[in-house]
């Protein structure tokens, strides 16, 4: 995609949505960090209803350490992959008040370094908690770097280092949600819904559908 058509890309997207917002519920760095955590292989809905009644008690590292596996994973049960996803936020927490103080941070390498974190969500943390210029690059951004030419790549951090290159720096900032939420409700995977899509005339998918 040509420099002028990656700014009108983001230009559009913009427009539909000038201040868009991740979909998972947070307080606070640290309750993101376990909400993205909590989200793998699991829908942003699902988490916030397991995460509701257990972020308005654990808000901290030590809280969390304090509450316990067992209780939270009573919080959490009704998230796929609950017994492991306990055991990471358990060892993330206690190597949060170990190393950082209890802080959540502002570096990739830390944050991957911690249980059940890897690059995709040490991104969205940066991103959403410290306004970082990353790009979390999951299974709709993937499609979308692909499917509209905006950034072609074989592997998710092929997408990623592209995006990384041709996104303008006033974009940046909000260029992971726009990507995500475009991905989420228009073009989806199986039929994406190209009549309700911002940069149809942009797009190089050759399978546009038409209603």
């Amino acid at each position: 995609m040509k420099k002028a058509d990656v700014e009108e890309f983001y230009a559009r997207l913009q427009a539909a949505d000038p201040e868009p917002k991740g979909e998972l519920n947070y307080t606070n760095p640290y309750t993101l960090l376990v909400a993205v955590a909590l989200s793998a292989q699991a829908t942003d809905v699902g988490v916030n209803k397991a995460t509701d009644k257990l972020f308005k008690i654990v808000d901290t590292p030590e809280k969390m350490v304090n509450l316990g596996e067992g209780k939270l994973k009573d919080h959490i049960k009704t998230i796929g992959l609950y017994n492991t996803k306990a055991k990471n936020v358990m060892a993330l927490s206690h190597l949060l008040i170990e190393r950082h103080d209890g802080v959540v941070p502002d570096d990739q390498a830390a944050l991957e370094a911690l249980p059940g974190v890897g690059r995709k969500t040490a991104n969205v943390v940066r991103n959403i908690a410290f306004g970082a210029p990353t790009i979390a690059v999951d299974t709709h951004i993937f499609r979308i770097g692909n499917r509209t030419g905006l950034a072609p790549g074989k592997t998710v951090l092929a997408v990623e280092k592209t995006l990384l290159k041709v996104t303008p720096d006033a974009y940046m900032l909000h260029a992971h949600h726009w990507l995500i939420l475009l991905g989420r409700y228009i073009c989806k995977a199986r039929k994406p819904e190209c009549p309700a899509c911002p940069v149809i005339e942009l797009c190089r998918f050759k399978g546009k559908t038409t209603v």
